[in-house]
Protein backbone atom coordinates (compact mmCIF):
# COMPACT_ATOMS: atom_id res chain seq x y z
CA UNK A 1 0.00 0.00 0.00
CA UNK A 2 1.12 3.26 -1.10
CA UNK A 3 1.63 5.75 1.90
CA UNK A 4 0.90 9.36 1.11
CA UNK A 5 3.22 12.01 2.39
CA UNK A 6 2.52 13.49 5.67
CA UNK A 7 3.54 17.32 5.99
CA UNK A 8 4.28 16.49 9.95
CA UNK A 9 6.65 13.66 9.37
CA UNK A 10 10.46 15.25 9.78
CA UNK A 11 11.96 14.49 7.10
CA UNK A 12 15.52 12.15 7.60
CA UNK A 13 18.52 11.20 5.74
CA UNK A 14 18.38 7.53 6.38
CA UNK A 15 21.85 5.53 6.07
CA UNK A 16 21.49 1.82 5.94
CA UNK A 17 24.35 -0.49 5.71
CA UNK A 18 24.38 -4.21 5.67
CA UNK A 19 26.68 -7.16 4.65
CA UNK A 20 26.48 -8.25 1.09
CA UNK A 21 23.48 -10.54 0.99
CA UNK A 22 22.25 -9.23 4.25
CA UNK A 23 18.86 -7.83 2.53
CA UNK A 24 19.44 -4.00 2.88
CA UNK A 25 18.66 -3.81 -0.99
CA UNK A 26 15.48 -5.81 -0.46
CA UNK A 27 14.40 -3.43 2.64
CA UNK A 28 15.31 -0.37 0.85
CA UNK A 29 13.71 -1.31 -2.82
CA UNK A 30 9.97 -1.64 -0.90
CA UNK A 31 10.73 1.32 1.56
CA UNK A 32 10.69 3.66 -1.56
CA UNK A 33 8.08 1.94 -3.94
CA UNK A 34 5.61 2.01 -0.70
CA UNK A 35 6.79 5.55 0.44
CA UNK A 36 7.04 8.68 -2.19
CA UNK A 37 8.19 10.57 0.29
CA UNK A 38 11.27 8.91 0.56
CA UNK A 39 14.12 9.15 -2.44
CA UNK A 40 17.18 7.49 -3.26
CA UNK A 41 20.48 9.48 -3.07
CA UNK A 42 21.91 9.71 -6.42
CA UNK A 43 25.76 9.53 -6.08
CA UNK A 44 28.73 11.47 -8.37
CA UNK A 45 31.19 9.08 -9.87
CA UNK A 46 33.96 9.93 -12.36
CA UNK A 47 34.00 6.55 -14.31
CA UNK A 48 31.95 7.18 -17.66
CA UNK A 49 28.15 5.78 -18.32
CA UNK A 50 27.90 2.06 -18.57
CA UNK A 51 24.51 0.88 -21.17
CA UNK A 52 21.92 3.15 -21.00
CA UNK A 53 22.72 4.88 -17.95
CA UNK A 54 21.56 8.17 -18.12
CA UNK A 55 23.62 11.65 -16.08
CA UNK A 56 21.51 12.37 -12.78
CA UNK A 57 19.53 9.23 -12.94
CA UNK A 58 21.69 6.42 -12.00
CA UNK A 59 24.87 8.83 -11.37
CA UNK A 60 25.69 12.41 -11.70
CA UNK A 61 28.89 12.14 -13.65
CA UNK A 62 31.43 14.38 -13.39
CA UNK A 63 34.91 14.87 -14.83
CA UNK A 64 37.66 13.91 -12.21
CA UNK A 65 38.78 17.85 -12.32
CA UNK A 66 35.23 18.48 -11.31
CA UNK A 67 35.08 15.79 -8.62
CA UNK A 68 38.46 16.63 -7.19
CA UNK A 69 37.46 20.34 -7.46
CA UNK A 70 34.28 19.49 -5.00
CA UNK A 71 35.87 17.86 -2.88
CA UNK A 72 38.62 20.41 -2.36
CA UNK A 73 35.60 22.76 -1.50
CA UNK A 74 34.41 20.33 1.12
CA UNK A 75 30.59 19.69 -0.69
CA UNK A 76 30.74 15.77 -0.05
CA UNK A 77 29.27 13.79 2.44
CA UNK A 78 31.19 10.92 2.15
CA UNK A 79 33.37 9.92 -1.20
CA UNK A 80 35.40 6.91 -1.97
CA UNK A 81 38.22 5.30 -4.91
CA UNK A 82 36.34 2.23 -5.70
CA UNK A 83 38.38 0.07 -8.31
CA UNK A 84 40.34 3.10 -9.98
CA UNK A 85 37.10 5.71 -9.98
CA UNK A 86 35.68 8.13 -7.48
CA UNK A 87 32.59 8.30 -6.03
CA UNK A 88 30.85 10.60 -3.84
CA UNK A 89 27.53 11.59 -1.90
CA UNK A 90 26.98 15.88 -2.43
CA UNK A 91 25.67 17.75 0.49
CA UNK A 92 23.35 19.87 -1.47
CA UNK A 93 20.92 17.48 -2.94
CA UNK A 94 20.47 15.79 0.58
CA UNK A 95 19.60 19.82 1.88
CA UNK A 96 17.32 20.46 -0.90
CA UNK A 97 15.45 16.97 -0.33
CA UNK A 98 15.22 17.59 3.20
CA UNK A 99 13.64 20.89 3.03
CA UNK A 100 11.16 20.44 0.41
CA UNK A 101 10.03 17.47 3.03
CA UNK A 102 11.42 15.12 1.59
CA UNK A 103 13.70 12.17 3.08
CA UNK A 104 16.44 10.59 1.60
CA UNK A 105 18.10 6.79 1.72
CA UNK A 106 21.21 6.22 1.45
CA UNK A 107 22.43 2.62 0.66
CA UNK A 108 26.00 2.66 1.53
CA UNK A 109 29.17 0.34 3.35
CA UNK A 110 30.77 0.90 6.41
CA UNK A 111 33.18 2.88 5.28
CA UNK A 112 30.93 5.57 3.89
CA UNK A 113 28.37 5.40 6.67
CA UNK A 114 31.50 6.33 8.74
CA UNK A 115 32.22 9.17 7.08
CA UNK A 116 28.88 10.69 6.77
CA UNK A 117 28.53 10.17 11.14
CA UNK A 118 31.55 12.05 10.99
CA UNK A 119 30.80 14.92 9.05
CA UNK A 120 27.14 14.77 10.89
CA UNK A 121 28.77 14.81 14.20
CA UNK A 122 30.83 17.58 13.27
CA UNK A 123 27.91 20.04 12.66
CA UNK A 124 26.12 22.74 14.65
CA UNK A 125 23.18 21.86 16.75
CA UNK A 126 20.98 23.76 14.88
CA UNK A 127 21.74 22.30 11.90
CA UNK A 128 18.69 20.70 10.19
CA UNK A 129 21.05 17.71 8.84
CA UNK A 130 21.89 16.72 12.09
CA UNK A 131 18.55 16.26 13.25
CA UNK A 132 17.61 14.65 10.32
CA UNK A 133 20.24 11.81 10.28
CA UNK A 134 19.58 7.98 11.30
CA UNK A 135 21.85 5.19 10.58
CA UNK A 136 20.51 1.46 10.73
CA UNK A 137 22.73 -1.67 10.59
CA UNK A 138 20.57 -4.63 8.81
CA UNK A 139 22.44 -8.07 9.61
CA UNK A 140 21.96 -11.64 8.87
CA UNK A 141 21.19 -13.78 12.14
CA UNK A 142 24.77 -15.24 11.74
CA UNK A 143 27.73 -15.75 9.18
CA UNK A 144 26.28 -19.27 8.79
CA UNK A 145 23.09 -18.25 7.65
CA UNK A 146 24.69 -15.72 5.15
CA UNK A 147 26.73 -18.34 3.66
CA UNK A 148 23.49 -20.39 2.87
CA UNK A 149 21.46 -17.37 1.62
CA UNK A 150 24.51 -16.59 -1.07
CA UNK A 151 25.04 -20.14 -1.98
CA UNK A 152 21.61 -20.31 -2.71
CA UNK A 153 21.63 -16.96 -4.41
CA UNK A 154 23.79 -19.13 -6.78
CA UNK A 155 25.15 -15.49 -8.32
CA UNK A 156 28.63 -16.00 -7.06
CA UNK A 157 31.48 -18.94 -7.50
CA UNK A 158 32.52 -20.75 -3.70
CA UNK A 159 35.76 -18.38 -3.38
CA UNK A 160 33.80 -15.07 -4.50
CA UNK A 161 31.18 -16.13 -1.93
CA UNK A 162 34.06 -16.87 0.62
CA UNK A 163 35.32 -13.14 0.29
CA UNK A 164 32.16 -11.71 0.52
CA UNK A 165 31.84 -13.59 4.31
CA UNK A 166 35.61 -12.05 5.18
CA UNK A 167 34.32 -8.58 4.20
CA UNK A 168 31.13 -9.27 6.26
CA UNK A 169 32.62 -10.51 9.39
CA UNK A 170 34.61 -7.50 9.39
CA UNK A 171 31.62 -5.14 8.42
CA UNK A 172 29.75 -6.14 11.31
CA UNK A 173 32.87 -5.59 13.85
CA UNK A 174 30.73 -1.85 13.19
CA UNK A 175 27.50 -2.63 13.45
CA UNK A 176 27.00 -1.02 17.16
CA UNK A 177 28.23 2.34 15.76
CA UNK A 178 24.42 2.31 14.45
CA UNK A 179 21.71 3.65 16.35
CA UNK A 180 19.69 0.71 14.90
CA UNK A 181 20.14 -2.74 13.71
CA UNK A 182 17.55 -4.82 11.86
CA UNK A 183 18.18 -8.44 12.46
CA UNK A 184 17.48 -9.81 8.61
CA UNK A 185 16.19 -13.52 9.44
CA UNK A 186 12.68 -13.28 8.42
CA UNK A 187 12.23 -10.93 5.70
CA UNK A 188 8.36 -9.30 6.18
CA UNK A 189 9.67 -8.99 10.42
CA UNK A 190 12.91 -6.87 9.26
CA UNK A 191 10.90 -4.81 7.20
CA UNK A 192 7.94 -4.20 9.96
CA UNK A 193 11.15 -3.31 11.86
CA UNK A 194 13.03 -1.24 9.21
CA UNK A 195 9.63 0.91 8.77
CA UNK A 196 9.29 0.81 12.67
CA UNK A 197 12.49 3.08 12.91
CA UNK A 198 11.80 5.18 10.05
CA UNK A 199 8.27 6.27 11.50
CA UNK A 200 9.78 6.15 14.89
CA UNK A 201 12.73 8.78 14.09
CA UNK A 202 10.09 10.71 11.78
CA UNK A 203 7.41 11.18 14.54
CA UNK A 204 10.42 12.98 16.73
Amino acid sequence: MIKPMNDKLKPLLIIVSAPSGGGKSTLCRRLLAERKDVAYSISCTTRTPRGHEVNGREYHFLSEMEFDQREKNGEFLEHAVVHGHKYGTLRKPVDDALAAGKSILMDIDVEGARQVREYVSRLPGHDALKGAFVDIFVEPPSLEALRDRLLKRAEDKKDEIERRLKTAEKEMLHRDKYRYRVINDDLEKAYREFLAIILKEQGR
